[in-house]
C-alpha cells in the first residue's frame, strides 16, 4: 500500500510538470474495430438477469408490510425487472422460492410468499452482509469519491445496488451506522443525495494500481520517472485482434499515455485529448472492478456520467477498447462487463455474496422441476440446501460456472452494430 501511495503522490508531481501539456497529444492513429459477441459472456449476462430478478422479488416481498404480494401489486414490473415474460409466470416458474396462494377476500387474487428455503438464504445473505460490512462500505466509499463532488443520488445507488453487493434499504439498515462517513444531502437538482464526509487516502487505490503492487514495483516506478508508462489495462481480444499491426500499434500508444488515477482531479486535463480518454477508461474500469459481478447496466453509468467526469457518448469507450470491455446487447438491454474479471465464463474471484447467489440460482432451477406438481412434492429446505450445497462444490471443484451450459470464452462471433449512447432510464419501488 506505500509503495502505490508513492506512485500516486509521483502522479500529482506529473501533472504539475511544464512538459505535461504536450503530453495529453500523442497523435494516436484512431482505429475502426467490429463489435464482437461474446457468446460466454452473454450466458452469463442472461442468466444473471433472472437472478437478479428473483432477488429483487424476494426482497419486495421480504419489504411488504403483509409479507406477501399480490398478482396485481407487481403487475407493470416486467420490463424493470428486465424480464421477457409476465412477472406473474416468472414467480409461478420457481415454487422452490415463491409459495403461490389465493387472497382472504379475492381467491382468484393470486398472492406470493417467500418458501422457507427463500428465508434460509436470505438469513445467510444478511449474515454475508454483516461479516463483510467493512468491505462494503470501503467499496460505497471510493464510488463517491470517484464523484466530482463527493454525492450521488440516492436513486442511482438504488439502482446499482445489487451490482454493489449493498443491502437492501441500505440507507437505513447501513448509512446511519457511520454518520463520521456518510450525509444524507439535496443534490442541486433536488434530489436526495448520498455524500462522502470522510476522504480516505487509503481507499484512494485503485484495482489497477493494487493489481500492480509487488516485487516489480520498484522498476515500474523507476521507468515512470522517466516518464514511460507504468501501469498497463490487462488487454483480452477477441480471435484475430491481437495479431493486427493497426490494432497492437494504437494499444502500445495508448498505453503509453500517463495513468490518471480515478480518484484524481481531472478538471486541469483537456477533455478532448487522448490522455482524457485514456482517464475515461480508467474511470469506467475502476467502476467495474468494484461491482461484485464485475459489469453493470449502461444506464446506471449514464445516471453518474457527469459526476463521474466521463464523456456524453462514452458507450464508444467499450467498443474502442475491446480488450478490457465486453459490451453486450442481451435482453433487451446494454451492459458492460470487464473482461479481466472473468475467465471461461465464469468470475475469477468471485465475492461472497456472488457465491451465495450462485446457491440461490441453483434453488431456482430445482424449481423449474417442480412447478405446478404442488407445493407437498417439493422437498423440505434442509434438503433442498442439502443438495444445492453439493452441486455448487461440485461445479466449483470442476471449474464451471453455475449454470448447466459449459460456454467458452472463445465462441464469438464479429459483428457491425450501432451502440449509441440514446437510452430510457426506467426506475421502480422493486429497486427502492
Amino acid at each position: 500500500m506505500f509503495k502505490a501511495k508513492i506512485f500516486v503522490s509521483s502522479i500529482k508531481n506529473l501533472l504539475s510538470h511544464p512538459q505535461f501539456e504536450h503530453q495529453q497529444w500523442r497523435g494516436i492513429v484512431k482505429v475502426r474495430l467490429k463489435w464482437v459477441k461474446n457468446r460466454s459472456l452473454d450466458h452469463v449476462i442472461d442468466t444473471d438477469t433472472d437472478l437478479k430478478a428473483a432477488c429483487l422479488l424476494k426482497d419486495a416481498i421480504k419489504r411488504s408490510p403483509t409479507g406477501f404480494l399480490t398478482a396485481k401489486s407487481f403487475a407493470d414490473w416486467q420490463k424493470l425487472l428486465g424480464l421477457t415474460v409476465p412477472v406473474l409466470r416468472f414467480l409461478r416458474r420457481y415454487p422452490t422460492l415463491f409459495e403461490e396462494f389465493p387472497h382472504v377476500r379475492y381467491a382468484n387474487l393470486p398472492c406470493f410468499q417467500l418458501t422457507g428455503t427463500a428465508l434460509l438464504l436470505d438469513s445467510q445473505e444478511q449474515s454475508i452482509h454483516q461479516a463483510h460490512e467493512n468491505d462494503t462500505i470501503e467499496r460505497l466509499s471510493k464510488v463517491l469519491m470517484m464523484m466530482r463532488s463527493r454525492t450521488a443520488p440516492l436513486q442511482s445507488l438504488h439502482s446499482l445496488k445489487w451490482d454493489l453487493g449493498l443491502p437492501d434499504n441500505f440507507e437505513k439498515v447501513l448509512i446511519p451506522k457511520y454518520p463520521d462517513h456518510f450525509s444524507f444531502v439535496k443534490a442541486p437538482t433536488g434530489v436526495s443525495a448520498l455524500r462522502l464526509k470522510r476522504w480516505s487516502e487509503e481507499f484512494a487505490v485503485s484495482a489497477l494500481e493494487k493489481s500492480n503492487e509487488g516485487e516489480e514495483m520498484g522498476d515500474e516506478y523507476r521507468q515512470f520517472k522517466r516518464g514511460q508508462t507504468t501501469l498497463a489495462f490487462p488487454m483480452n481480444f477477441p480471435r484475430g485482434y491481437g495479431a493486427q499491426k493497426k490494432v497492437r500499434a494504437w494499444m502500445e500508444e495508448f498505453q503509453k499515455l500517463p495513468y490518471i488515477s480515478p480518484y484524481e482531479d481531472s478538471r486541469h486535463i483537456d477533455p478532448n485529448s487522448e490522455l482524457m480518454e485514456k482517464r475515461a477508461v480508467g474511470v469506467l474500469h475502476e467502476f467495474l472492478s468494484l461491482t461484485i459481478h464485475k459489469k453493470t447496466k449502461r444506464n446506471y453509468l449514464r445516471s453518474l456520467r457527469e459526476e463521474l467526469n466521463i464523456p456524453h457518448k462514452f458507450t464508444r469507450l467499450f467498443t474502442r477498447y475491446p480488450g478490457i470491455f465486453y459490451l453486450s446487447l442481451k435482453c433487451k438491454t446494454t451492459t458492460v462487463a470487464l473482461k479481466e474479471g472473468y475467465r471461461r465464463g465464469k468470475l475469477v474471484n468471485p465475492h461472497p455474496l456472488v457465491r451465495l447467489r450462485h446457491k440461490f440460482y441453483h434453488v431456482m432451477r430445482t424449481g423449474l422441476l417442480y412447478r405446478g406438481k404442488g407445493a407437498n412434492l417439493i422437498p423440505r429446505e434442509d434438503i433442498l440446501l442439502k443438495d444445492m450445497e453439493n452441486r455448487v462444490e461440485d461445479k466449483e471443484e470442476e471449474g464451471g460456472d453455475y449454470d448447466d451450459d459449459d460456454d467458452d470464452d472463445e465462441d464469438e462471433e464479429y459483428e457491425e452494430i450501432e451502440t449509441g449512447d440514446e437510452y430510457d432510464e426506467e426506475t421502480s419501488d422493486v429497486e427502492d
